[in-house]
C-alpha cells in the first residue's frame, strides 16, 4: 500500500505523451469556462470524430456513434456495442458546470458614482477569493422574439475586464475581526462595470452603460430578465511549476474529468458493451433542473437508444441499468501541504500519484453517498491493474471535517454499479485550481481502459 509518485521511472516518450495531452487540456479549459462553452466544445469534438446527432437517426447498428445535446448545456454520447443494450453498458459520467457568479435578473445599478452589477454566487465558493481579481462575462441574452445574443467580454487581450472591489487594510479593522466566511457577504459581490456619466442628471453612469450595451449588443435593461450571464475569472489556465508538471486554472472541477472522458470515448476501441459518456450540468447545485442528472432526460436518451436498436420491451431500461457499470468521473481533494491537518493521510490522495478511487463520498456518516459495493471496487481495480493504470484510494478529508457529493448516488439509485473515480485537485472550488498533468493523463488512460473492458462484475 506504499504510495509512489507517478512521475518516477517514466521514460522521455511517456513524459512527452503526458505533456502533449495536457496542452490539449489547457486549450479546453481556456475555451470552456462555462457549461455552454464546454458543451459547444464537446459537441464539435464529437462531430469531428464521427459522432452524429441521435435525433437524425431512425435505426442504430453496432458501431454507430451518436450524441444527444440537451439544451446546449449538457451532452450524452454513445458508441453502440456488440452486446445487447439490456446486458448493460460501460458508462462514465462527468459534469461541465463549475462554481461561479451569476448576474441577478435585474443586475445594473449606480452607487457612489460608479456602475455595478449585482451577482448571485453559484455553487460552493469562498467569497473572499472572488474579490480583486480580473473577471470576464460569458453567456446569452434572449429577447422575447427568441433572438439569442451571445456575450463574451474579458478573454481577449483587447477586451476590458471587470472586478469586485475589497476594503483596504487601513480601514478593515472590523472586517478583519469577522470569521473568514463572514468577512465578504454574498450581497457585496458586486461587479464594477463603469464610471463615466452621460449628460443626464439622474443615474447618468448607469444610463451610459445601458447606451453602450444597446449600441454594441442591442440589449435593453429589461432583457437582463431573460439572460444567463456568468462571471468567471479572466485569467488563462497555464502550466504550473519550474518543471511544468501541473496545470493551474479555473473550472478544473469538473472539466478535468470531462476532458479525460471526452478523449477516452473518442479514441477507445470498440467493445462488446455499449460505451456511454455523460457531460452533465448543475452538479454544483445538486444536479437539479432539466439539464442536471436528476432530470428524466437521461432516461429519455437511454429509451431512445433502446427503441432504435429494437430492444425496448417492458422493463428493458431497468434491466439495462441493473446490468451496467459506471465511473462517476468527478474530482477529489488532493493533500495540500499548507493544510494537511484536514486529511487522514492513510486515506488521502496526493497530486501526481495517479487517479483516485472514492468508495463513498458524502459527509459525516456517509450521508449523501452511494457507497460502492466491494465486488465492483474489486472489478475496477482489476481493470486498472490489468492496464497499468496507477490509482490511489481516498476519502474527502477526515470524518466530521466536511464532505461532498457527486452524481454517483443518482445513477446508483437506478440500479447501476457506480464508483467515484477522478483527479485529485488542490484549491478546489477556487478561481485557480491546481492539478497534476500526470493525473490528468492517467484519468484518460483509466477511462479508456474502463470503456474497453468486456469483463463482468462477479457477485
Amino acid at each position: 500500500m506504499e504510495k509512489e509518485c507517478g512521475w518516477k521511472n517514466l521514460n522521455e516518450n511517456e513524459k512527452n505523451s503526458i505533456l502533449d495531452f495536457n496542452e490539449g487540456y489547457i486549450k479546453f479549459l481556456n475555451s470552456s469556462k462555462t457549461e455552454r462553452l464546454a458543451n459547444m466544445f464537446i459537441v464539435n469534438e464529437l462531430e469531428s470524430k464521427g459522432f452524429v446527432n441521435l435525433n437524425n437517426l431512425e435505426v442504430l447498428n453496432k458501431g454507430d456513434k451518436v450524441y444527444f445535446n440537451n439544451r446546449g448545456k449538457s451532452v450524452f454520447a454513445a458508441i453502440i456495442g456488440e452486446n445487447k443494450l439490456v446486458d448493460g453498458v460501460n458508462l462514465i459520467g462527468a459534469h461541465i458546470d463549475s462554481p461561479r457568479l451569476d448576474l441577478k435578473p435585474n443586475p445594473l445599478y449606480e452607487d457612489a458614482n460608479l456602475a455595478l452589477f449585482k451577482t448571485h454566487y453559484y455553487g460552493g465558493i469562498k467569497k473572499y477569493q472572488w474579490t480583486t481579481i480580473p473577471l470576464a462575462i460569458h453567456g446569452v441574452v434572449v429577447k422575447p422574439t427568441g433572438e439569442k445574443i451571445s456575450i463574451s467580454i474579458g478573454e481577449d487581450e483587447t477586451d476590458p475586464v471587470f472586478t469586485i472591489t475589497d476594503l483596504l487594510p487601513h480601514l478593515a479593522v472590523n472586517q478583519s475581526d469577522k470569521k473568514l466566511r463572514d468577512a465578504i457577504e454574498g450581497e457585496s459581490l458586486n461587479l464594477l462595470v463603469g464610471s463615466i456619466p452621460n449628460n443626464e442628471e439622474k443615474e447618468s453612469i448607469k444610463k451610459n452603460i445601458l447606451n453602450i450595451l444597446k449600441g454594441k449588443y442591442g440589449i435593453e435593461e429589461c432583457d437582463f430578465v431573460s439572460s444567463e450571464l456568468e462571471i468567471v475569472p479572466a485569467f488563462k489556465a497555464r502550466s504550473l511549476g519550474f518543471d511544468r508538471s501541473m496545470v493551474a486554472g479555473y473550472g478544473q472541477d469538473d472539466r478535468v474529468c470531462s476532458y479525460a472522458t471526452l478523449e477516452a470515448i473518442t479514441s477507445c476501441s470498440s467493445s462488446g458493451y455499449t460505451q456511454i459518456a455523460i457531460f452533465a450540468d448543475k452538479e454544483e447545485i445538486g444536479s437539479v433542473g432539466n439539464t442536471g442528472m436528476y432530470s428524466d432526460t437521461f432516461d429519455l436518451f437511454i429509451t431512445d437508444l433502446l427503441n432504435k436498436v429494437g430492444e425496448n420491451e417492458v422493463g428493458a431500461i431497468n434491466k439495462l441499468y441493473c446490468n451496467s457499470r459506471m465511473l462517476s468521473a468527478d474530482v477529489g481533494a488532493g493533500v495540500d501541504p499548507n493544510y494537511q491537518d484536514v486529511s487522514e493521510k492513510n486515506n488521502a490522495s496526493y497530486i501526481g500519484y495517479g487517479i483516485e478511487l472514492n468508495k463513498y463520498t458524502g459527509s459525516r456518516g456517509k450521508s449523501g453517498a452511494s457507497d460502492a459495493n466491494a465486488e465492483f471496487v474489486g472489478f475496477v481495480r482489476g481493470v486498472f491493474e490489468k492496464n497499468n493504470v496507477k490509482y490511489q484510494v481516498s476519502e474527502l478529508g477526515k470524518v466530521d471535517i466536511g464532505g461532498g457529493g457527486t452524481i454517483a448516488y443518482i445513477l446508483a439509485n437506478k440500479g447501476i454499479d457506480v464508483l467515484d473515480c477522478g483527479v485529485p485537485v488542490i484549491s478546489m472550488h477556487s478561481p485557480y485550481e491546481v492539478t497534476s498533468k500526470y493525473d490528468v493523463y492517467t484519468a484518460y488512460k483509466a477511462y479508456k481502459s474502463f470503456y474497453e473492458s468486456n469483463d463482468k462484475v462477479r457477485y
